[in-house]
């Protein structure tokens, strides 16, 4: 597996290499304008960034503790340690390195890895449709009131809002369903998928049950509101953040005079290029797609557009790994180690669920 990864990270770098030299030969990228747009950057707007991506730290470590509480209570901040050598660990390690925040948590709460896997998969679902409900709000009172101007292909973009709406919704209906009836629903998809392959039928049946575990930590209203309150505040304080930097760019105009509508579609492509990344070369694809998509869809030069982007990722992914390093460090806790401890548990319980 290794191995694979090494020759597709080797593919890849070339690739990005030679359409970095193919695009500074077509259009030649100037570095002095670059690090001019540095200099005149509104570097207190960036801090506050950097204020509201630590917060979402504390925020993420209280919710996790709001999903514990059914299984075992802690203190709201004692889980913040595992939050932020966690998402270190994936600044540096790459997407591999997910696994290590929940492995971080049952070692620290003596609960078992896959009960935090569980707990793992409702925190992402709760992170997916917290995002959805500020991006679709915002683009549609954009789209609604805004006037002309206000979003880059405002059809298109009120027609992503509502789908994305709907999915949320469809999504939502089936979470209550897996939690009211989830031996029902696994049993009916692992029957529906059977018919194609009783081993997948097995496998998706065994992840319903697995995922309704997760569901039980949510058993009233209020754990969901709770939970939900928490989520959308952490993403109200990224959205904040995001718009902070981009507006830091004072000698840009599109930039400077960013909405917070258009600074969803930004949010938006980094989140989709964030999904999938690797370690070190993943900085660079988020950076040329994030500048990119100013580019194109806002018209910001490259030079400014390669510097807010490389701000943002900064700030918002790799700004919390030297905290992270340091308090690895005083808990005695290697990154690459846990990260191939967590993989290793993570593939264990795999090989284990069909036999289950």
């Amino acid at each position: 597996m290794k191995r694979n990864q090494l020759i597709f990270g080797s593919v890849v770098f070339v690739a990005l290499v030679a359409l970095l030299v193919y695009a500074q030969h077509k259009h030649p990228f100037h570095w002095h304008m670059f690090v001019e747009q540095l200099k005149l950057a509104d570097w207190r707007k960036i801090g506050i960034a950097f204020g509201c991506i630590y917060i979402c730290y504390i925020f993420r470590a209280a919710r996790w503790a709001l999903l514990l509480r059914h299984i075992k209570r802690v203190p709201f901040l004692s889980l913040l340690s595992t939050q932020v050598i966690g998402f270190a660990a994936i600044a540096l390690l790459g997407r591999v390195a997910e696994p290590v925040r929940p492995y971080l948590v049952a070692k620290k709460t003596g609960l078992t890895f896959t009960s935090q896997l569980a707990i793992y998969l409702v925190e992402r679902l709760l992170d997916a449709g917290s995002m959805v409900l500020i991006f679709s709000t915002t683009i549609l009172m954009a789209a609604w009131f805004g006037g002309p101007g206000a979003l880059p292909h405002p059809e298109v973009m009120k027609n992503v809002s509502y789908g994305a709406l709907i999915t949320t919704i469809a999504g939502a209906l089936f979470l209550v369903a897996v939690r009211m009836a989830g031996g029902v629903v696994a049993s009916f998809l692992e029957g529906t998928f059977g018919i194609v392959s009783k081993s997948l039928g097995q496998v998706v049946g065994e992840k319903i049950r697995a995922f309704r575990t997760g569901l039980n930590t949510l058993r009233s209203f209020s754990d969901v509101a709770f939970t939900m309150a928490v989520s959308l505040g952490m993403w109200g304080l990224i959205t904040l953040a995001y718009l902070e930097i981009t507006t830091a760019f004072v000698a840009s105009p599109q930039l400077a005079e960013m909405t917070p509508a258009k600074c969803m579609v930004l949010m938006a492509s980094s989140l989709a290029v964030s999904g999938f990344q690797l370690p070190v070369l993943g900085w660079f694809t988020q950076i040329g797609a994030v500048a990119a998509a100013m580019t194109g869809f806002f018209g910001v030069a490259v030079e400014p557009a390669t510097a807010c982007a490389a701000t943002l990722l900064l700030v918002g992914f790799l700004g919390i790994a030297p905290v992270g390093i340091i308090w690895a460090r005083f808990e005695h806790v290697s990154l690459r180690k846990v990260a191939a401890d967590s993989g290793h548990a993570g593939e264990t319980i795999i090989a284990d669920e069909p036999a289950g």
